[in-house]
């Protein structure tokens, strides 16, 4: 199946809603076991992944038939850092699906006690648990557990490294607002040495010949992603000029070991979005966050209700996604 950002035929995606789960089981599945980050996804099976995820969206209002689409199977979430937006969303999708879903409680499981995380993933695995949803204060986590479990393992997070669900329902949100992802400008400013969001985003964007500047301070601005043709600017003007796509990203001062800023009220004042710096971008531009916000330092609060922001279309496309994510995994041939 030859699937494109530009002109995508979403025909086949309608018709197999239509069709039923037999339709669904039509659809080619990602010939992978597990969903570890964005850098080893090729281009077309993102685009799989975002025209599944459409075709769960356009069928939200069929419960019938999606609850269908994954009944018996079963998935576990284990959340090592906190989570809101990322946890309850693959709930709801899993559930949607028809799949019996169980949160692990870290702090009250037998990790508290000195479990380690091979043998808290073999233990899940010996339940019978045909997915494993994790996040993890350890890059590579994920990949770890991955190798001793027949379950498939979503990375949910991993440290610093990479955030791949994430970054999917984003390029789902740009393409649903710009109808394509090719030939984009989008700005990426703030904590960029910390942010596994901005990570998994610069690996998927990289595959559509799209214009990436990112900004922030120097501090936070590793170099490594000049070898996927990332620009840095030294201004956050210089930086969202004509962006089509301005996304910003919180500090993360649970990860940083010494301060790599003077003050909340320098940063602001210096990478701040707001109102009037939007106007530097491109007219239609949108302004995304992948959340939690800091209200009044990465973002003005009154950005962040505007027309301008859609971070809460975001937070909606993350369940679509995810289905698709889990239905590409687990759904039968």
């Amino acid at each position: 199946m030859s699937l494109s950002t530009q002109g995508v035929n979403h025909a086949p995606y309608t018709m197999a809603v239509s069709a039923g789960l037999d339709g669904l089981r039509q659809i080619k599945k990602l010939e992978r076991k597990d969903l570890l980050g964005m850098h080893d996804l090729s281009s077309e099976e993102v685009e799989l992944i975002l025209d599944v995820a459409d075709c769960m969206k356009g069928a939200m209002s069929n419960a019938n038939v999606l609850s269908e689409c994954l009944r018996g199977k079963s998935l576990a979430t284990a959340f090592y850092e906190p989570s809101t937006r990322t946890r309850t969303s693959f709930e709801r999708a899993g559930k949607a699906l028809g799949m019996s879903v169980t949160n692990l409680q870290i702090d009250v499981s037998s990790v508290a006690k000195g479990e380690s995380l091979k043998d808290t993933a073999l233990t899940l695995q010996s339940v019978g648990y045909d997915a494993i949803v994790i996040r993890h204060w350890a890059s590579g986590a994920p990949h770890f557990i991955a190798k001793y479990v027949s379950a498939s393992v979503i990375n949910a997070g991993d440290g610093m490294h990479e955030h791949p669900t994430q970054a999917l329902l984003d390029l789902y949100t740009m393409r649903k607002v710009k109808g394509r992802l090719h030939g984009l400008k989008i700005a990426i400013i703030g904590d960029i040495l910390h942010s596994r969001v901005a990570r998994s985003i610069i690996f998927a964007l990289s595959k559509f010949n799209s214009e990436l500047v990112v900004c922030g301070p120097p501090t936070m601005l590793p170099r490594a992603f000049s070898e996927f043709g990332v620009k840095v600017a030294k201004r956050i003007e210089e930086a969202i000029e004509g962006a089509d796509i301005i996304y910003m990203l919180r500090i993360q001062l649970e990860r940083q070991r010494v301060g790599l800023f003077p003050s909340i009220g320098e940063y602001a004042k210096l990478y701040g979005m707001t109102l009037e710096r939007v106007r530097l971008a491109s007219e239609d531009a949108i302004v995304m966050h992948p959340g939690p916000m800091n209200r009044g330092v990465e973002i003005a609060s009154d950005l962040a209700d505007s027309e301008k922001a859609r971070i809460l279309d975001q937070v909606t496309n993350g369940v679509a996604v995810r289905m698709a994510v889990l239905w590409l995994l687990l759904g039968s041939q």
